[in-house]
């Protein structure tokens, strides 16, 4: 008899968890977990900064030009992905950990061949190093023989205030960052 009676508060509390308007994120959200986004680079020769950027939707992404898999794989993935989304309020930032090969034309090119939305960023060596320990982003260049670059794989996605407010890995699921980058431009 008892169990019939807490059977309509158990009914009551599913029912609202599924009232909620807005959706789950595919994504990992991160918002208030890392700082906003700042630095101070060059594309196409020129300064850049993260105040360049404000009023749009930014995705972030370390690698580098000669990655034979990975880079271009992601950087791929989130060209569509931003296809999807279709909206001029986007932008990717692709960061070379190995600036010393990636010079700014090769940036500007390997950017351009992606999508215009994409931005090719170079910085010095504190430049490089204070933006990718902001965002937890290992990377190392070897000189070799043979010439091997490493770095972590992580796309940080920034709200049109420059707020840190996703992360992923994983950018197989195209209609799913899209899905995202949509709630981030409402």
């Amino acid at each position: 008899m008892r169990i019939f009676r807490l059977f309509p508060a158990l009914f009551l509390a599913l029912a609202l968890t599924g009232c909620s308007d807005a959706a789950p994120w595919h994504m990992t959200d991160i918002t208030g977990g890392m700082p906003k986004l700042k630095f101070h680079m060059t594309s196409s020769g020129k300064p850049v900064t993260a105040e360049d950027f404000r009023g749009k939707v930014v995705a972030l992404y370390f690698g580098f030009t000669y990655c034979p898999d990975i880079c271009p794989g992601t950087l791929a993935n989130l060209t569509d992905a931003l296809a999807r989304v279709n909206s001029p309020d986007t932008r990717i930032l692709f960061v070379t950990v190995d600036p010393d090969r990636d010079t700014d034309q090769v940036m500007s090119d390997y950017a351009a061949a992606f999508t215009p939305q994409m931005v090719g960023l170079r910085g010095g060596r504190n430049d490089l190093a204070n933006l990718a320990r902001t965002y937890r982003i290992a990377h190392s260049v070897d000189k070799g023989p043979p010439y091997e670059v490493n770095h972590s794989n992580a796309v940080y996605f920034f709200d049109r205030e420059g707020r840190t407010r996703l992360v992923t890995t994983d950018t197989s699921n195209t209609a799913a960052v899209a899905e995202d980058v949509r709630k981030l431009l409402q």
